[in-house]
């Protein structure tokens, strides 16, 4: 069974349901500026209420998370949890009347030069029917975001081993893991919190740090280290806020190399900027954990065995599990017939803060690498630019339709 239909959006279609995604719908409602959101998930806000452990809490304050127009409730902690965040989108979409289609699939998007406009196939299957929508639209949204698929790396031997392989999207608490020796692959947030959610069930993990990293206390003197540095960057050279906030580092969590965990030779803040976003570790407590032996630190993987995992140094483990705390990626590229503003990576060519606007009515946001925070930003503009151009156009419609006195 199959059907088709094509539809007209008077004003833009927003591709994704996430924050970014309503954030921009948000936006527009203040504007009095029509739109179609379409989301490939059944819910807003999928990868939070699907592909989050149970422990996930924000790593920054609220007010660094909070979306444009409605700021969390006053009696949410001052970092909420994934079930506050998800009733906070949740109560975002109903407060501003935001209403996704849901179970839409973009297939492709692909802009007219004909017609001059964009045309978006969208599919979704009930049962044995099989749906598309083709919307034609002057402006599209790419708010998909940085974490649309997984990244699975491939790894010597890795479909040899024969006890569990799940990406990190996959876990959702350590309860299923007690006793069990887990190896988990990557040392970024994810990585160390799985790990600490692993050792506080009573199994055993072995985190795999391949790669330097900035590993930074998440408060200093009772405060956000995130907050001093945004404080600090005011005022400061980028250079001196890292000397400082390293030191302080230093003084709070000592020396993390004799751990097996290596510090890149550029500043956290610096390297935020330069290496594409790359988000230095806040602890929460796996330090603690690494100190007493409770979490393992291992270097890079050179194979995998069926019960064993090989390392670079020539040590073997035997283990059960494997979790792959390995990230994410952008998937624009699969379905965006596109090569000016992305890139293969699938991120806006222009470097943030003027990523978020391409040619012919094309605009994204989300994919600053700089969280929730620079989504915000983001979709402000985005909403301004677009309403002035609709706005624009519905004054030269009017006259057009004004009869002559």
């Amino acid at each position: 069974m199959f059907s088709r239909r094509c539809v007209w959006v008077n004003g833009p279609l927003i591709i994704g349901a996430g924050p970014s995604g309503l954030a921009v719908g948000a936006c527009l409602k203040e504007q009095c500026v029509p739109f179609v959101v379409v989301e490939r998930a059944d819910c807003l806000a999928s990868l939070w209420q699907n592909r989050t452990y149970d422990r996930l809490k924000l790593h920054l304050p609220k007010q660094f998370c909070q979306l444009p127009k409605l700021p969390f409730p006053q009696d949410y902690p001052e970092y909420p949890t994934r079930k506050q965040f998800i009733q906070y989108i949740e109560s975002y979409a109903d407060h501003f009347g935001i209403k996704p289609q849901f179970n839409e699939s973009v297939e492709s998007a692909k802009y007219d030069e004909a017609a001059r406009a964009w045309r978006v196939t969208t599919v979704s299957t009930k049962g044995s029917v099989r749906s598309e929508v083709d919307y034609i639209c002057q402006w599209i949204v790419v708010a998909t975001g940085e974490n649309a698929e997984p990244v699975i790396p491939e790894i010597a031997g890795l479909g040899d081993f024969g006890g569990e392989v799940i990406h990190g999207r996959e876990y959702k608490s350590g309860k299923d893991y007690s006793g069990k020796k887990v190896l988990v692959v990557g040392c970024g947030n994810t990585g160390m919190e799985v790990s600490l959610d692993l050792c506080n069930h009573n199994a055993k993990p072995s985190m795999v740090s391949r790669s330097p990293v900035h590993v930074l206390p998440r408060e200093i003197f009772g405060k956000s280290t995130f907050d001093w540095a945004m404080m600090m960057m005011k005022w400061l050279p980028i250079w001196l806020v890292d000397k400082i906030l390293l030191t302080l580092t230093w003084f709070i969590l000592g020396d993390l190399e004799k751990y097996g965990i290596k510090k890149p030779s550029i500043g956290p803040m610096e390297l935020k900027i330069k290496d594409d976003g790359k988000t230095p570790v806040l602890d929460i407590g796996a330090l603690e954990k690494i100190r007493s032996g409770g979490i393992k630190v291992v270097p890079g993987i050179k194979k995998f065995s069926k019960t064993m995992v090989e390392l670079v140094n020539g040590q073997e483990l035997e283990i059960d599990s494997v979790i792959l705390a390995t990230g994410y990626r952008s998937n624009v590229l699969s379905w965006l017939q596109e090569t000016e503003f992305f890139s293969k990576s699938g991120y806006p060519k222009t470097p943030f803060p003027n990523g978020w606007k391409g040619k012919k009515g094309l605009y994204a946001v989300g994919f600053t690498q700089r969280g929730l925070l620079g989504a915000s930003a983001d979709a402000m503009k985005v909403a301004q630019d677009i309403a002035e151009l609709w706005k624009e156009d519905w004054n030269k419609e009017l006259k057009q339709k004004k009869p002559n006195v």
